[in-house]
This record gives structure tokens, C-alpha cells and sequence, in this order.
């Protein structure tokens, strides 16, 4: 019987250390091949864009689709679907929200896990939403943060997140008034706007301090968050999915000038395969267009965790059965 678990239901459930070791253990489940990510489909509708996405891990025996609508000055509406491999059968409706802000800081945290950082670093932040809040409480449990700036062009919304994320993290977060102060002398950069337009957000001159940047924000081809020279200079490069050039505008743009060629990039999953990797003195850059498997790690234990709750609504005939047409049937139906 499938259950319904809406945005009320899953806050505060799951942690982001929880959530970082999900994601961890996928990454090696698709490091040993057992996993499987369909690309996945965005479709240009009136006002906006519809994209479903699906993927599936025998290891666990759950796939999960996941579908999301974008709607130009209204916002984005998640759908995590998940099922069991074994029979097909439709486990739980979630909602999506959460489950897509929590994993990509999750992978952030897993990518900073597997690479030989400072013992304490700083973080600036470009962009002061949701995603901000996430990854930069993924570095949080993953790595001795002791300060952060962040910078969005919105006053008003830098200092509140600047506010917000010192009394959440104990740590202090300055508000910035310009990008490039958000990211000069710190070890980790991250970049999670809502930008639009071939101007990039981060530029490499800026990078004095860094060995880390979580590029998370661009996931379409119009999107450009980091710059060329970024991704050229980089000691590593590091995506979550294999298809990242095809989807993402500044990563499709860096190997497009040169700067960046495809065979340098290696996977998170790679990366957590391999074991934690030095830099040389360098930097790595994290670039993030987030995976239905990342999505179907969380969506499985918040089914785990919640399937018995109260928070779970019941609905016993959704995705029902049909029967299979036997052979005979079929031909009989054929002749009829």
C-alpha cells in the first residue's frame, strides 16, 4: 500500500549527517555498477519547464522518478515517487522540496569528505537561498568550518541568512556586499544562485584562498555560474553525473572554449570509490547538477523512517495493478 508523506511530514526527520551518509554509500553502490540513472528529460512549456528524471539501485531494490515544473514567477514544485524493483509496486508519494535542498548540500559534504582540506577553513557563500543554507551546513558537519561570508545582491536577504546561520551553526557569517569579498580568503567557495545570462557569477581571479569550489546552482544550458579559467585551473574537477556537460552552461561552456577537457572529470562516485585524494596545493572544483540517485537515497529512508508514522497518509489504490494479457488471451482478443 503507498503512503503519502507531504513537506510537513519530513521536516526534521532526517539530519544532514544522515543525509551525507546516504548519499555516500549510493555513491558506492554506483561505484560497483550497481545502479542505474536514465538521463533525464526537460521539456520547454508555456511559462516555464517540466523535467522527470529516474533512476534505480538494486543494491537497495528501490527506483524512484522525480518530477519538477518550474513556472516563471511562481517557483518549482517537486515530486519524488518511489517504488520497489522487485514488483513494481508503488511505495511512497514525497514531497520534493527538502528531499532536492538536502542532497545536493549532502553531496557537497560528501565531495569535501573525500579530498584533503585544511584542518579549519572559511567559507564564502555566493547567494543567500535555500541551497546556500544547505551546503553550507553540509561543510558544517563535514569539515571544521570557523567563519563564513556570503554575498547576495538582495541587502535585505544576506543579512538575514548571515543572522539565521550564525545562531543555527554557532559559527559567525558576515554579510558581504560584493561577490568577489564572499570568496577572497576562504578555503571553500560556493556558488548557489538563481542566476540566468552567460555573465558568470565567480571568476577565478578571485579564487587567492580556495582548494574547494561547490558550484550548485546552474543545471541548464542558459546558466552560467563559474567561469572558464575556474574549471581550467583546477587541480580537479568533480561532477555527479557523467551527462553534467550537457546540462549544466558554464561547465558545457568551459569545454567548449578548451579550458575544460571531458576527460579529466572524474564522478563523486569515482571519487568516493578511489578514497580521499590530495591537491597537489590546488583546488578542486565540485560542480553539482544533482542525480535522481541522490534523490531516491533520501526518498528510501525517509520511507524507512516514516512509513509507519502518523505523519503517512494511506492510499491504497493508488497505482493499482493490471494483470498481465496471457499469451492466449492476447490472441483471442487479436481474432476477436
Amino acid at each position: 500500500m503507498a503512503i503519502v508523506l507531504g513537506a510537513q511530514a519530513l521536516e526534521g526527520v532526517l539530519g544532514m549527517r544522515d543525509a551525507i551518509e546516504m548519499l555516500e554509500a549510493m555513491s558506492r553502490h554506483e561505484a560497483q555498477g550497481r545502479t542505474l540513472i536514465a538521463p533525464r528529460q526537460t521539456v520547454a512549456v508555456e511559462g516555464g519547464w517540466m523535467r522527470l528524471m529516474f533512476a534505480a539501485d538494486y543494491e537497495s531494490g528501490h527506483m524512484a522518478t522525480k518530477a519538477f515544473h518550474m513556472v516563471r514567477g511562481v517557483g518549482v514544485r517537486y515530486v519524488v515517487s518511489l517504488y520497489r524493483v522487485r514488483d513494481g509496486e508503488l511505495l511512497a508519494v514525497l514531497d520534493g522540496r527538502l528531499i532536492t535542498d538536502m542532497r545536493t548540500g549532502a553531496a557537497s559534504g560528501v565531495a569535501a569528505r573525500f579530498l584533503k582540506l585544511p584542518s579549519s577553513v572559511g567559507v564564502g557563500l555566493l547567494g543567500s537561498g535555500h541551497q546556500s543554507r544547505m551546503q553550507l551546513e553540509a561543510l558544517a558537519a563535514t569539515l571544521h568550518v570557523t567563519n563564513a561570508s556570503v554575498y547576495s545582491p538582495n541587502t535585505q536577504h544576506r543579512h538575514a541568512f548571515a543572522q539565521e546561520m550564525t545562531r543555527k551553526l554557532d559559527i559567525p557569517v558576515a554579510a558581504v556586499a560584493s561577490a568577489e569579498a564572499a570568496a577572497r580568503g576562504h578555503a571553500v567557495v560556493v556558488v548557489a544562485t538563481n542566476a540566468i545570462g552567460a555573465e558568470p557569477v565567480l571568476r577565478r581571479r578571485w579564487l587567492d584562498e580556495c582548494r574547494l569550489v561547490c558550484a550548485v546552482g546552474s543545471t541548464r544550458r542558459e546558466s552560467i555560474e563559474v567561469d572558464g579559467a575556474t574549471f581550467g585551473d583546477a587541480a580537479l574537477v568533480i561532477v555527479d553525473s557523467v551527462l553534467a556537460a550537457e546540462e549544466a552552461g558554464d561547465l558545457q561552456q568551459a569545454v567548449a572554449s578548451g579550458a575544460l577537457a571531458l576527460e579529466r572529470q572524474v564522478t563523486l562516485a569515482q571519487l568516493v570509490a578511489q578514497g580521499k585524494q590530495g591537491l597537489a596545493g590546488g583546488y578542486a572544483v565540485f560542480k553539482s547538477v544533482g542525480t535522481a540517485l541522490q534523490d531516491l537515497a533520501l526518498a528510501v529512508r525517509y520511507y524507512e523512517v516514516l512509513g509507519a508514522s502518523a505523519g503517512a497518509v494511506a492510499a491504497p489504490d493508488l497505482a493499482s495493478l493490471k494483470q498481465p494479457v496471457s499469451v492466449s488471451g492476447t490472441q483471442r482478443a487479436a481474432r476477436g
